[in-house]
C-alpha cells in the first residue's frame, strides 16, 4: 500500500527568522533582494507574516500504514532526495540519482514488508538547487576540460560555472518529516553529510544509514560518488586520498 502526499511550501516570516537567528527585517530585505524584487510586500506590508516562497514543493510517497511511522516500535526507512530531472527521468548515468533512488525504494519496500514502513521525500532541488540549465552546462564543462571528467575537479567546475558548489539549503528539509511525526529513523538511504547533519540537529533520531551499494554506481558517476566521498559524505570505506582522486575519470567527451 503506498500514499502519496504533495505539499508546498508556506513561510511564516517570524518564525523563520526566529528559527534562522536573525532579526525578521533582515529576512524580508534578504528575501525581497534575492527574488529581484518582485515581491514588495515583504518590505512594504510587514502586517503580512506569511509567504508562499517561488520555489518548488515537496511529493512524499509512504510505503506501508502511514499509522506506523510514529509507532516506536516499528521500524522507519527514510530516502530524502533531491530531484534530479536528466537521471531520474531519462536514465543519464553521470550521476548516482537514479539508481540511489530505486535502492531507497527497494529498501522503503523490504522495511514495510518487514512490518515497519518506508518513507520516500522528492524534494525538487534540481541541479544543487542551481537548476538545470546551470547543472548542463557543469556538465560540458567537466567533459571539455583539460584532463577530461575528473573526481578531483568535480565540485571546482561548479564553482567555475555557477559561483558556488552547492546552493541547496537543508536547514528547513527535516521540517516534513516532523509534519509525518517522525522522531526516529531506523534506515536513512543517505550519503550526504549536510541531510543528515540538518535532520539529526533537528531533533530526529538516526539509527543507521545505508550508502549506495557499490554495484548500483554507474560506470560514469564514479566521478560523483569519490568526489562527494572526499568531501565528507558518509561511506562505508575510506574513500580515496586526496592524490588519488585525479585517476577516477568519467567517459571522454
Amino acid at each position: 500500500m503506498v500514499t502519496k502526499a504533495s505539499i508546498d511550501p508556506v513561510w511564516h516570516l517570524p518564525g523563520i527568522a526566529q528559527r534562522l537567528g536573525i532579526e525578521e527585517w533582515d529576512l524580508r530585505r534578504a528575501l525581497f533582494q534575492q527574488t529581484g524584487g518582485m515581491f514588495p510586500e515583504l518590505v512594504t506590508r510587514p502586517d503580512l507574516h506569511v509567504f508562499l516562497p517561488p520555489i518548488g514543493g515537496t511529493t512524499v510517497y509512504i510505503v506501508g500504514d502511514e499509522q506506523a511511522i510514529a509507532a516506536p516500535d516499528q521500524p522507519l526507512a527514510v530516502r530524502v532526495h533531491d530531484e534530479c530531472n536528466g537521471s531520474d527521468v531519462f536514465g543519464s548515468d553521470i550521476c548516482t540519482c537514479r539508481p540511489y533512488l530505486v535502492h531507497g525504494i527497494e529498501v522503503c519496500i523490504e522495511t514495510a514488508q518487514a512490518g515497519g514502513v518506508g518513507v520516500i521525500v522528492y524534494c525538487r532541488k534540481e541541479g544543487r538547487a542551481l537548476g538545470e540549465v546551470t547543472k548542463f552546462l557543469v556538465y560540458n564543462a567537466r567533459k571539455r576540460q583539460e584532463g577530461g571528467d575528473r573526481a578531483d575537479a568535480y565540485f571546482l567546475r561548479t564553482e567555475c560555472v555557477a559561483g558556488v558548489q552547492d546552493m541547496r539549503f537543508q536547514e528547513l528539509m527535516p521540517d516534513v518529516l516532523h509534519w509525518l511525526g517522525i522522531t526516529r529513523i531506523d534506515r536513512l538511504v543517505s550519503m550526504s553529510n549536510l541531510k543528515y547533519n540538518a535532520i539529526i540537529h533537528s531533533g530526529i533520531e538516526v539509527v543507521q544509514r545505508i550508502a549506495i551499494p557499490s554495484g548500483r554506481i554507474p560506470a560514469d558517476a564514479q566521478v560523483e560518488i569519490e568526489a562527494k566521498k572526499a568531501s565528507g559524505y558518509y561511506s562505508e570505506d575510506d574513500g580515496l586520498a586526496a592524490t588519488e582522486l585525479a585517476t577516477v575519470k568519467g567517459r571522454d567527451y
